[in-house]
């Protein structure tokens, strides 16, 4: 089931004197933060609404103002948090690709079609993603998320197939 609401990025530092803050876009792409109006930020396990005043870009930087944030001083209120919005505002897709917020909750089957658990989250590693997966028998594994153990993931069915059951255990 493919989420309607999902991280776009991260806040960073204060940059300038009007409230600005430097945002890590989580697809490394930025054109699709021009669209957003307002986002929900989610930081501390708190979540608020706010309006954004103003984007630009800087060298590298990608810049956002937030409503109620207008100098330096303001900015830790924000620093930190996720940026949340709506899936329209994501980063658009090329053929073949797949945002990872989707993978959450998919479950994770054997060749067989016998359900071994479910993707809890995915976690940016050295060397790849892995899927953090709860498995059937109440524990807990983390599997590389590479083509070599993983088919393409089903979201037709919500599913994706582990070929090589052998990496959860």
């Amino acid at each position: 089931m493919k989420k309607t609401e999902f991280s776009l990025g991260i806040v960073g530092a204060s940059f300038g004197l009007e409230g600005f803050v430097k945002v890590k876009s989580f697809s490394g792409e930025t054109e699709h933060f021009s669209k957003l109006d307002s986002v929900t930020l989610r930081k501390d396990g708190k979540e608020e609404s706010r309006s954004v005043e103003e984007i630009m870009h800087k060298g590298k930087n990608l810049l956002i103002r937030f409503s109620g944030i207008n100098n330096p001083e303001s900015t830790a209120l924000v620093t930190g948090a996720e940026i949340i919005a709506s899936r329209q505002y994501a980063s658009v897709l090329r053929e073949n690709e797949y945002y990872v917020e989707d993978l959450i909750d998919m479950d994770v089957m054997d060749g067989e079609d016998r359900k071994l658990g479910k993707i809890l989250n995915v976690i940016e590693g050295g060397g790849g993603n892995l899927l953090h997966i709860a498995l059937i028998t109440g524990e807990e594994r983390y599997a590389p998320f590479r083509k070599e153990f993983f088919h393409a993931p089903d979201f037709e069915n919500n599913s994706i197939i582990l070929t090589e059951t052998w990496v959860l255990e």
